[in-house]
């Protein structure tokens, strides 16, 4: 990766993703893609199965690593300090289990310890009476329901107070009320801290509730973006689901009215 030289702008930008391409063998998993979360906003980054969403959050964690571009976090160049940078940041997703036979206190425990929390015995007590995990604190994890998993594992994830959080999927398959519990949970938080929040998701409603802007990903390409309301009314539609079905069967790209980009 091309190291980014700092400028006046990054105190304002949590996240800055410029020209990032991924290749595997001859496949362009990511092509060329560009955009920026500003502090303190949500953005999120929509698309279908295989449309480059995965990779491109493992590239911004550090998993994976980039064919070429650049990635800025928090005003910092990843490359020069990754450690230092991943205690400012954390990751959701119900696709990933903690230990199942770890009770929810002893991974609550162990992540604390890893991201070095001070005093994290008051933390886990205080993020199990914010997430209503008292009834379940010692039960071993994977004896847990499918909502209960999305709450420790949201615990976990706000467990270090990040300032950048990148959610994947943060309610799938859960019921309406659980559901809407976590997004509400997820609103308290960024208005409580200021954190900025990356998120991959395939509901709509939820995407519309809870971003401030969106990048639709297709073929590893942006291929419409801007906040929900313009996309709606650029595309002509009443809903952001319809805008996604349009962009997927490919009714008409962002891209081919020079939207390629979205920066707040």
């Amino acid at each position: 990766m091309t190291a980014l030289p700092a400028t006046p702008a990054d105190a304002d930008v949590a996240l800055d993703v410029v020209d990032l391409v991924k290749t595997f063998g001859p496949v362009r998993a990511v092509d060329g893609i560009s955009f920026r979360l500003p502090r303190g906003r949500v953005l999120g980054l929509l698309g279908g199965n295989g449309a480059g969403k995965t990779t491109t959050i493992g590239m911004i964690m550090g998993l994976v690593e980039p064919t070429s571009g650049t990635i800025r976090i928090l005003g910092r160049d990843p490359a020069e300090g990754r450690s230092s940078l991943l205690a400012e940041m954390n990751f959701e997703s119900p696709y990933v289990d903690m230990p199942h036979r770890l009770t929810v206190r002893q991974n609550l425990t162990v992540f604390a310890k890893l991201y070095e929390v001070a005093d994290a015995k008051s933390r886990i007590a205080e993020l199990a009476r914010d997430f209503a995990l008292e009834s379940f604190l010692d039960r071993r994890a994977g004896a847990l329901s499918a909502g209960q998993k999305t709450r420790v594992a949201l615990a976990k994830a706000l467990i270090n107070r990040p300032k950048l959080l990148l959610l994947d999927e943060p309610t799938a398959s859960l019921d309406p009320d659980t559901a809407d519990w976590i997004r509400t949970r997820l609103e308290d938080y960024r208005r409580e801290t200021g954190a900025s929040l990356l998120m991959a998701s395939h509901n709509m409603a939820e995407v519309e509730r809870l971003c401030d802007d969106v990048v639709i990903l297709s073929a590893g390409r942006i291929a419409a973006a801007g906040t929900p309301e313009e996309l709606m009314r650029r595309f002509g539609r009443d809903g952001l689901e319809e805008v996604f079905l349009d962009v997927a069967r490919g009714r008409g790209t962002a891209a081919e009215r020079g939207e390629a980009e979205v920066e707040a």
